[in-house]
């Protein structure tokens, strides 16, 4: 197992920067998720570690190494892409080979490794096929043989399910999950699915506009946000995030007694319930889903969802009140957009 470090790693683009000041470590073994909106630079990050890319300052160091000046194909990385990236006139077997042939590796091993990869991800039967005819999780799975093959020590995934349906996506969530345990390696994953995040990584760096917003466990990440950003980024539905000055001083004491209107409230729509003395909000629409209800209202100007256990009786235009326990409440600044704990 290797770990992977990165110290101040910049990239920068003329006078713009993809990425800046990036710092964090994946320790060996460990599923790290880059997570954050398109455009904050998860991907030039996985690049930037594959060596795809060339940093413009900062040390990216895996197993110890120095590996900021080295090819790709000197720094023990593999990496399964987006598009997967099949040879459309290769059979499976030769697609996940590939690799092996080019670095002219011995018959004998490459199907050794070969005949262990396809047993790990039931390939047995489809390896005479073409990509073509293949369904969308099988040609994923022939990407990710390419890379247990190559037996390195540290995966790169590129939003790997981003092209399939919801349903094998959460298929695939797990066997990916299961393989990158099975196999110990240590895998940087990228995604903008916080799901996907939540459920898979050991940690998660949630980027925003080239930087590290917060590097988390995912628990954590939800329970204690670091910033308002972070806040409404993960949860489904996202926390509710409002001045703390639309919230009667009964129902919301500032941390430290400072001045309500320097802060905002978060609430996790989960974490509320609806009651007479509550926070009047008038509710803007209802979506029954079955295990809950997400009431989505307005207290004031601003947007507020509450999420209640099976079906809620409430309509379109009436008032409801909105409460919540003390302790469920987070406190933000408002400039700073940053947590403030009690």
């Amino acid at each position: 197992m290797a770990d992977v470090r990165l110290e101040g790693i910049t990239k920068t683009w003329g006078a713009a920067a993809a990425v800046e000041d990036i710092t964090f470590s994946a320790p060996a073994g460990h599923l790290v998720a880059l997570l954050g909106p398109s455009g904050c630079g998860k991907s030039t990050t996985l690049r930037l570690i594959a060596g795809l890319e060339t940093a413009s300052a900062g040390t990216i160091r895996i197993a110890e190494r120095d590996v900021t000046a080295l090819p790709p194909a000197k720094r023990g990385v593999s990496m399964v892409f987006q598009s997967y990236a099949l040879f459309p006139h290769l059979s499976v077997a030769e697609n996940i080979m590939f690799g092996l042939r080019v670095r002219d590796v011995p018959k004998p091993e490459r199907d050794a490794r070969l005949k262990r990869a396809a047993g790990i991800l039931g390939l047995e039967q489809l390896l005479d096929r073409k990509p073509s005819q293949l369904s969308g999780g099988q040609q994923q799975r022939v990407a990710l043989g390419r890379a247990i093959v190559a037996e390195t020590r540290v995966c790169l995934m590129d939003e790997p399910l981003s092209n399939l349906d919801a349903q094998l996506r959460v298929e695939m969530r797990r066997e990916i999950r299961s393989l990158q345990r099975r196999l110990g390696m240590t895998m940087l994953y990228v995604t903008h699915d916080q799901v996907e995040a939540m459920t898979m990584a050991d940690q998660v760096v949630l980027m925003r506009g080239g930087r590290i917003e917060q590097d988390d466990a995912p628990a954590a990440l939800y329970e204690k946000p670091a910033t308002i950003f972070a806040a409404r980024f993960v949860g489904t539905p996202p926390m509710n995030v409002i001045p703390a000055s639309l919230v009667p001083a009964s129902m919301a004491s500032p941390p430290g007694g400072r001045a309500r209107d320097t802060l905002a409230i978060g609430i996790r729509p989960e974490a509320t319930r609806i009651a007479a003395d509550g926070v009047p909000a008038s509710v803007a629409a209802v979506e029954y889903l079955g295990a809950d209800t997400l009431i989505e209202t307005r207290i004031a100007d601003q947007s507020f969802i509450v999420r209640l256990p099976g079906r809620a009786p409430a309509a379109v235009g009436e008032t409801v009140g909105i409460s919540w326990e003390p302790s469920a409440a987070h406190w933000f600044d408002l400039s700073s957009q940053c947590r403030i704990d009690r």
